[in-house]
């Protein structure tokens, strides 16, 4: 496709898209006039019958649960296709070895890099299993806390080398707890459908109506199962990425020498 061609295909496409991303604008209700009756019925309800002061998580692992469970399936199977598209066949690293280097220098890390990622590492999982654990009482849950945790191995990374990051982070472990993550939630699910006759039915006791961590039900428990997910998922990422960084550079030594 030339890019006459292509330039005329956008601009009416973008003028379309203007048109409705305008309508939808002015459609937005004014900050701090909410329209809509569904917040207020569950502000209203929902610390009673859940026992979880975080309204939120609530809707998110419960109310709506059969919802982000669709999400959750959405980037467990994204982690899977990218994985995939970055695999290297046979034939791929033929090729690149027979590429030369591009000239391009990495600077190393700075030893204050590689001090300040060290002490950031332990204090980023105990953050990140507080904000995974704490979902139902304030602000967070197995999405938030699952992106914390995931950042510790790229810490790692910053703090040493590649190498050292493979063999504190193989590759084995974000794998299965992915899996554990996305089966242990519908496995919830299913028990729900077993013992309270609808999938993610909060069959699990309520806890104390004041709201402590074991409170909740089902929602803390589909809380560390997407947490779980989370992780595993964007590790798994980053050690693809990484993986894919590393034979480049490999293969750009070969090729200068």
């Amino acid at each position: 496709m030339s890019r006459r061609l292509r330039s005329l295909l956008f601009v009416p496409l973008a003028a379309a898209f203007l048109v409705l991303f305008l309508s939808a604008t002015v459609g937005i209700p004014a900050v701090g006039n909410y329209r809509g009756p569904y917040g207020d019925v569950l502000n209203a309800v929902a610390v009673k019958e859940r026992h979880s002061t975080d309204v939120v998580t609530a809707v998110n692992f419960d109310y709506r649960g059969f919802d982000t469970l669709g999400e959750e399936s959405i980037l467990f199977i994204s982690v899977i296709g990218a994985t995939v598209l970055l695999r290297q066949r046979p034939d791929e690293i033929k090729e690149k070895d027979k590429e030369e280097d591009d000239g391009r220098h990495v600077p190393k890390i700075s030893d204050a890099v590689r001090l300040l990622c060290l002490a950031l590492a332990a204090p980023a999982v105990l953050f990140g299993i507080y904000v995974v654990t704490h979902g139902q009482l304030t602000p967070g849950g197995g999405f938030q806390g699952g992106v914390i945790l995931a950042t510790v191995p790229l810490l790692v990374y910053l703090a040493g080398d590649l190498r050292t990051f493979q063999k504190t982070t193989p590759r084995i472990l974000p794998e299965i707890a992915e899996c554990i993550g996305v089966g242990g939630y519908i496995l919830i699910g299913v028990a729900g459908l077993i013992w309270g006759g609808s999938f993610l039915q909060n069959v699990v006791p309520l806890g104390p109506e004041d709201a402590k961590v074991y409170s909740g039900g089902t929602i803390p428990l589909i809380s560390v199962a997407t947490g779980l997910a989370v992780t595993g998922g964007f590790v798994l990422l980053l050690i693809a990425f990484l993986e894919e960084t590393l034979q480049l550079r490999l293969k750009g030594k070969r090729g200068s020498k």
